[in-house]
């Protein structure tokens, strides 16, 4: 292979023509007919047993040159981009033939590159810190969720339920008169207040006593996911069986010892404080992070090509499929079930996918502006790293994660921490 001419086209795009020497062309047409001649008949011969230049006689000599072509097209495209000193987006390339013959191979390719980057201002790069504060309301908070989880439901008589209350009873709904699907029910359980029926449901259950028989009144909202039932008015015949409240454990040394390795509450309220302290630090720090980022690519210089956001849409979007097949569904009954097409499901991930491109080109500038590279003990860690994760042998990650990304991973972790470390916190 050889790299004849590189030429820059327009923003971003450049054309590379390419030629291949007649022995390495002849060599993958070879290549092509050791891999056919099995399935070619020739009248004459056996099948599979014609010589290829009897066979090339007879189709055409040009006969192998369409897969021989797609054999030595890759590395030879390859070995021009590297000789060119390109960074290309390999998804968005345009192939032209020149020609293809005894002669050897010749083809002009047009390759989309990462664009130029300019940034500055990064250092001392001033974020907003929220105050790591932990309150006595706080740590009574968190106390009263415990108490609640380790509640126990107890059936109260003589009294109305209350928003709150834990009732049980039966429905049967009516709309015009007449019963419709799904609106019916026995022994149903809900805790009052928490909104999990239609509007003005629950609130009617409120002030009536166990053993009641009642009805309650109620329209569906317009956007109701059952489109038969949307909009319409509805009757609820009720009957009360049951209305339970939550007791509460009581708040002492006892409790302490239920429900944590403490022996005393002053203890346990003292490791809640430093838990929600540890807790509010984390939440400062992803924030700050996050300013921090975002003003990071604020400071990005760049014509970013298009085919850079729609690769990292194609990814984002592959990494969803993939996390809802963990789930039991694919992504084409996700799009049913949401109303959505492939489109619009791209137009959902866009704004991230876009801040994602944005940021990794500016780490990778500040990474190249200070210096910031990986050594061969920090890859060989990350290969062990993402071998334990993904459950794999380190030879195997080797084979699948190609060593240049992962260095560009490393420094761009690296031009994380020098962002972090001059950032400075108002």
């Amino acid at each position: 292979m050889s790299l004849k001419t590189s030429n820059k086209v327009e923003q971003n795009r450049y054309e590379l023509e390419v030629e291949v020497s007649a022995v390495d062309f002849s060599n993958a047409v070879d290549k092509v007919f050791k891999r056919n001649v099995k399935r070619i008949s020739i009248p004459g011969f056996r099948k599979g047993k014609a010589p290829r230049a009897f066979i090339e006689k007879y189709y055409g000599e040009n006969v192998f040159y369409e897969d021989a072509i797609k054999d030595v097209y890759p590395g030879a495209l390859q070995d021009a981009i590297d000789e060119a000193g390109l960074d290309v987006i390999n998804d968005n390339i345009d192939f032209d033939l020149i020609n293809a013959g005894k002669d050897g191979l010749a083809f002009k390719a047009v390759v989309t590159v990462k664009p130029e980057v300019t940034i500055e201002n990064y250092k001392g790069i001033e974020v907003k810190r929220k105050p790591v504060r932990v309150t006595k309301g706080d740590i009574d908070k968190e106390i009263e969720r415990v108490r609640e989880r380790n509640s126990r439901l107890v059936t109260v008589d003589g009294r109305v339920a209350e928003s709150g209350d834990i009732v049980v009873f039966d429905f049967k709904g009516f709309i015009d008169g007449e019963p419709f699907a799904g609106g019916e029910a026995e022994n149903y359980t809900l805790e009052l207040g928490k909104g999990q029926f239609i509007p003005g449901f629950e609130d009617q259950l409120v002030g009536h006593k166990q053993g009641e028989e009642f009805d309650i009144d109620v329209t569906f909202p317009e956007a109701y996911q059952e489109a038969s039932l949307a909009g319409k008015s509805a009757v609820f015949k009720i009957k009360l069986h049951e209305v339970k409240t939550r007791e509460l454990p009581e708040l002492d040394d006892e409790f302490v010892k239920d429900v944590s390795e403490f022996d005393t509450l002053d203890e346990y309220k003292e490791s809640i404080k430093k838990q929600l302290k540890d807790l509010k630090q984390k939440e400062s720090d992803i924030d700050a992070d996050d300013q921090m980022i975002d003003k990071t690519v604020e400071l990005l210089k760049a014509e970013i090509p298009e085919a850079m956001f729609e690769n990292k849409v194609e990814d984002l979007i592959h990494d969803f499929a993939y996390k809802l097949k963990a789930q039991g569904l694919t992504l084409e009954s996700y799009l049913k079930y949401t109303g959505m097409d492939a489109d619009a499901l791209k137009a959902q991930f866009w704004p991230q996918a876009e801040r994602q491109v944005k940021l990794r080109l500016a780490l990778d500038k500040i990474a190249e502006l200070e210096g910031l590279s990986a050594t061969a003990e920090e890859i060989e860690e990350k290969y062990k790293t993402l071998a334990e994760q993904y459950k794999m042998e380190v030879v195997q990650i080797k084979k699948i994660i190609n060593e240049k990304d992962l260095l560009g991973d490393i420094a761009a972790e690296k031009a994380v921490d020098f962002l972090r470390e001059n950032c400075v916190s108002k």
